[in-house]
Formats: C-alpha cells, sequence, structure tokens
C-alpha cells in the first residue's frame, strides 16, 4: 500500500460477507441477525462493515447514540439498537431518528414519551397529519437474567414494570433481550440457567398483556453453539470480524475468517555486538552478534507492550521475535536468521505471510490479553484500508483532522 508507508491495517470486507453467510446458514430457521458494530465496528470501521454486511442483517447494534447517528449520517437506513444506556437528555434526538434505546427503568422510559408527546404536539401544530410524525418511540426492553450490569429485574416486579413501561403513552415495545455472561464457556450449564430465567420472564410478561414481536438473545458463542436460544433474532459480534468469542467455542461447525490484518516495514537495520541492549530498561542484551530491524509501530497505535520480548512479527514469511520493549511508537526485532532484510521490507504483525501466520488470539495469548481489546485498541493512527473482491475499495485516516470553532489559547 504506497500511499501509507509506516501502518496500515487492511480490512478485507469479503472475510466479513463470508463470516455472516457462514453465521446465517447456522441460524434457527426464521431467525434473522443484528450486525453489533459498536466501538467502531470492533476497531474495523462500523460504517464500511455496515455497508458490506447490509444484505445479511435486518439492523445494526451499537453502544451510544453518536455511534448510531454515525451510522445515519453514512446512509445506514436500518433499525439501530443502542444496546447501551443513553442520557435522558438525548431522548428527543432518539426520538426524531428512529434510534432503538435499551429501556429497564420507569425514568427511562417517561423521559422518552415525553419526548414523542412533545414532538408530536410541536410536528403537528406546524403541519397536521403530516406523516413525519413521530407516532411512537421504538424501544428494546434489557432484562437481567445473571449479566448484573443492565436489565430489569428477571421477576414478577421486573414484568410489572415492563408492563407499566409498555402502557406510556407514544411508547412501543419492539424488543425484548437479554446477554449470555458465560456462553463461550465449554460448560453451557450458566447460559442455560440464563436462558430458561428468560424464557419465564417473558411468560411472565405475556401474563401482564406485554406481547412483544422480537426476542433476542443469542450472542456469537450462542449463534454457534445454542442453536436453541435464536428465537427471532441474534446479535452477532466479534464473530463477524472472523473472531470466535474463546477458545472454548467450537471452531469447526462455523468457518470464520479473519477481517483485519495489521501491516508495517523495516526502518532501519543494523549489527549489534555481544553485551549490546535493546530498548527501555536493557530487559533485552545480545549474547551473540544479532542483526536487529527497527519496525515503526509502538503502543501509541495500539500494539500491546505485553508483547515485550515475548511477540513476534513476520518478515519474508519467517518469524522475527521482539526484542526488549515495545515503545511508543517504534519496537526492535532479530532478524539474524532471516536472510536479506533490508529497509522497507513489509512486515505482518497481524495476519499471513507465506506458510506463516500470527492472529489476534496469538498475541492474545503470548501478552496474556484479550483478543477483542487488541482489535478495538488499534488507533486511529493507523489507516484502514478496504479490501473487497481483491481490490482496495477505500481507505480512512485521520491525519487531515480539522478541529473547527477550536479556541486556541
Amino acid at each position: 500500500m504506497e500511499e501509507y508507508t509506516r501502518v496500515f491495517a487492511r480490512i478485507d470486507l469479503d472475510a466479513a460477507i463470508h463470516n455472516m453467510q457462514a453465521m446465517r446458514a447456522s441460524l434457527k430457521d426464521g431467525a434473522r441477525m443484528i450486525g453489533v458494530v459498536k466501538t467502531d465496528g470492533y476497531g474495523h470501521g462500523a460504517v464500511p462493515v455496515a455497508q458490506a454486511i447490509d444484505p445479511y442483517v435486518a439492523g445494526y447494534a451499537v453502544a451510544t447514540i453518536e455511534e448510531a447517528r454515525n451510522l445515519q449520517l453514512h446512509g445506514i437506513k436500518k433499525p439501530i439498537l443502542i444496546l447501551g444506556v443513553t442520557h435522558p437528555s438525548h431522548s428527543r434526538e432518539l426520538v426524531q431518528y428512529g434510534i432503538r434505546p435499551t429501556i429497564f427503568t420507569m425514568e427511562q422510559a417517561e423521559a422518552l414519551s415525553e419526548a414523542v408527546m412533545e414532538l408530536n404536539r410541536e410536528r403537528g401544530e406546524a403541519a397536521a397529519g403530516s406523516a413525519d410524525l413521530p407516532v411512537c418511540a421504538y424501544i428494546h426492553l434489557a432484562v437481567d437474567t445473571g449479566m448484573s450490569r443492565i436489565g430489569l429485574p428477571c421477576d414478577e416486579e421486573g414484568a410489572s414494570l415492563a408492563a407499566a413501561i409498555a402502557r406510556l403513552p407514544g411508547i412501543s415495545v419492539e424488543g425484548i433481550f437479554t446477554h449470555f455472561a458465560r456462553a463461550d464457556e465449554t460448560d453451557k450449564a450458566s447460559a442455560m440457567r440464563q436462558w430458561e430465567k428468560y424464557q419465564r420472564f417473558i411468560e411472565m410478561t405475556e401474563a401482564e398483556g406485554l406481547t412483544v414481536p422480537i426476542h433476542h438473545v443469542a450472542n456469537s458463542a450462542a449463534i454457534i453453539e445454542l442453536g436453541e436460544t435464536h428465537w427471532d433474532m441474534v446479535r452477532a459480534g466479534i464473530s463477524i470480524y472472523g473472531m470466535y468469542p474463546s477458545d472454548e467455542v467450537a471452531q469447526t461447525e462455523v468457518k470464520l475468517s479473519p477481517v483485519m490484518s495489521l501491516h508495517s516495514f523495516v526502518t532501519y537495520v543494523k549489527d549489534i555486538p555481544v553485551g549490546t541492549e535493546v530498548s527501555y530498561g536493557g530487559t533485552f542484551k545480545a549474547e551473540h552478534t544479532t542483526k536487529v530491524a527497527t519496525v515503526p509501530v509502538g503502543y501509541g497505535d495500539g500494539y500491546p507492550r505485553n508483547l515485550s520480548g515475548k511477540g513476534c512479527v513476520l518478515i519474508r514469511g519467517k518469524r522475527a521475535p521482539i526484542l526488549g520493549r515495545v515503545c511508543m511508537d517504534q519496537f526492535m526485532v532479530d532478524v539474524t536468521d532471516i536472510p536479506g532484510v533490508c529497509v522497507d521490507d513489509p512486515v505482518t504483525l497481524i495476519g499471513r505471510d507465506g506458510e506463516e501466520r500470527i492472529t489476534v488470539e496469538e498475541l492474545a495469548r503470548t501478552g496474556g490479553g484479550f483478543h477483542y481489546e487488541i482489535v478495538c485498541d488499534i488507533g486511529k493512527r493507523v489507516p484502514r484500508v478496504y479490501v473487497r473482491d481483491g481490490r482496495i475499495v477505500g481507505t480512512k485516516d485521520y491525519f487531515t483532522d480539522v478541529y473547527e470553532d477550536f479556541i486556541a489559547f
């Protein structure tokens, strides 16, 4: 990629589409998918990923109203659900733009109901009978079946509260969901207890007179291994991006392909004599003459510092171990056993080079981190290069950002 000479992340949109197709083939009949593109598509780019997978989803899920609006401003038309808590000050905006909030308290619901009524009055006065009237706010109720994060209590009191929320003027309960805490474990007992609690809660809400059209429980792990939980809709998250939720999740039935790879270039090559220290703290000292290559990437780009002295990169199809500590903007690798390494040689930090491959999961195991975290933390300083049908279809970087209305002191 000639435009970027330091580092870039390659985003394979064909792989994302493949992953959606593989998951869809495993779904229970009638179940539809929500594409979870929060945290800027787990670091991959929410907008390009959403556009690529749009034919395979009924809607999208994000974490914040800002993420939802960003999708809409880029032409995403399908419903968008905010999985987290949205401050009541955004109630009017939620209604105006048809964004689906997660609701689980009367205070949240009342603020939304008031916004609906206010907008109806304003628009009714301006244009009576207009088709643009925000007749209602579509919401999804969250139920806490064991995550202890957010949600209605999973009991008769919670069911009564759900029914009371549904009776508020301008409120339409479109969906009701819960979230598995341990579906990515080999032992599914905990997940099944949550599933049973959720089903009992639905029975309680129906006894209260509340019938909800959309039920969604299954996350990526449950899509792959718990078909009985698919119900009306499932939420595909990490699996969109070609990663399994954990090493305990079966990787045979639903074959996923990694979407992100990370690439850089050698900036300097030198020989160091015995006894020479490398990087901060001198944690590496050469025991023999060593050929060292410098890679212009660091924890300032989101490359994990905990790979210091542990990780590897790929150069000329071979593994080059990291020497010493990863710096903010650079790190050094041992290329003694890789003939001919020179400046501008490609470096693969995540991905495949020849017969060798470094996965995000390997980085997490090696450094003691978490594979979700690694891709989410690849920073704004790393350009994204989007590939479809084997060709570059777009790029995204922040090198020319302008701070408008910024007051310099």
